[in-house]
């Protein structure tokens, strides 16, 4: 999780950077349709690549990102000999929930 918590954290700032330059660059866009773009829409531009860098950073580790609105984040593993998925937000100190598979967020379960 150590690798896990920059990316998530980085993610959560561009996040944020996208949200705040969201009401000026909306109308850019519109208009750089159709005349081969702007600054304001190259940042945005970039900004998601990094974002989609970060992504591929956390899935190559074998996690996967589940809401990048909250940093939410599971691992796979293994309770009671069934597949299970290890559940931790940017937000807690330690991974310290699970859920099954179909289970998702709501079904979170304390690991002890």
């Amino acid at each position: 999780m150590r690798a896990i918590r920059p990316l998530v954290a980085e993610i959560l700032e561009i996040r944020q950077t996208v949200i705040e330059r969201q009401p000026q660059v909306w109308p850019v866009l519109e208009k750089a349709a159709g005349n081969g773009g702007s600054h304001e829409a190259s940042q945005v531009a970039w900004e998601f690549q990094r974002l989609d860098a970060r992504v591929r950073e956390i899935l190559a580790t074998g996690a996967i990102l589940k809401d990048v609105n909250t940093g939410l984040v599971d691992f796979l593993s293994m309770r009671e000999g069934r597949p299970i998925y290890l559940c931790w937000r940017y937000d807690e100190d330690h991974i310290a929930y699970w859920h099954e598979l179909e289970g998702g967020f709501a079904g979170r379960q304390p690991l002890e």
